[in-house]
């Protein structure tokens, strides 16, 4: 009776550890309920300008990804325009100001600053640059136009080769 009983505990582990893994290879904004549930608008911004399928066939990328409470003070209704609008090349170069090339653990981007004297400079995969630097504990990212973001929460996700980072606020590439 005990052997049946352990082949098939066994056998449901075995499904489950498979669909986990299935589930998380495939998508590259895979975050857990928790993390999910403070970034459904980023979510929403993703699939809204089909940016998952570049993310998922292409990287690994570093995505700094603002909370809902940082599109909130930006302004949830343009945000909400943004994400309706038939033509969502605005969208799409607000989302791609905020993912750079290559995985950026904050352990990689902490080095860079050391080798940058304090700083690191890193290109969007729009074609701009996020100047990294450190205020107190924190990793501030600084754009050209003087926008700032500070990693609330960093590595959230580590599936595949992407990283995300949690930022407090949205950086734009132009003004909105």
């Amino acid at each position: 009776m005990k052997a049946p009983i352990t082949k098939i505990l066994l056998g449901i582990c075995m499904v489950f550890t498979i669909t986990t893994f299935a589930q998380n290879s495939s998508k590259s904004l895979d975050f857990n309920s928790e993390e999910a549930s403070n970034h459904k608008i980023l979510l929403a911004a993703v699939k809204a300008t089909q940016l998952e399928d570049l993310l998922d066939k292409s990287g690994p990328f570093t995505i700094f990804a603002p909370s809902d409470a940082a599109f909130e003070r930006f302004s949830s209704e343009k945000i909400a325009q943004l994400i309706n609008a038939k033509d969502k090349s605005e969208l799409k170069s607000l989302l791609t100001y905020h993912i750079v090339a290559g995985q950026l653990t904050a352990s990689r981007i902490l080095r860079a600053m050391c080798r940058g004297n304090g700083k690191a400079s890193f290109t969007t995969v729009q074609g701009k640059k996020l100047m990294a630097h450190m205020d107190g504990y924190d990793i501030v990212l600084t754009d050209p136009m003087g926008n700032t973001a500070r990693i609330t929460a960093a590595d959230l996700n580590l599936n595949k080769d992407d990283v995300v980072h949690e930022i407090d606020s949205v950086i734009l590439p132009t003004q909105m």
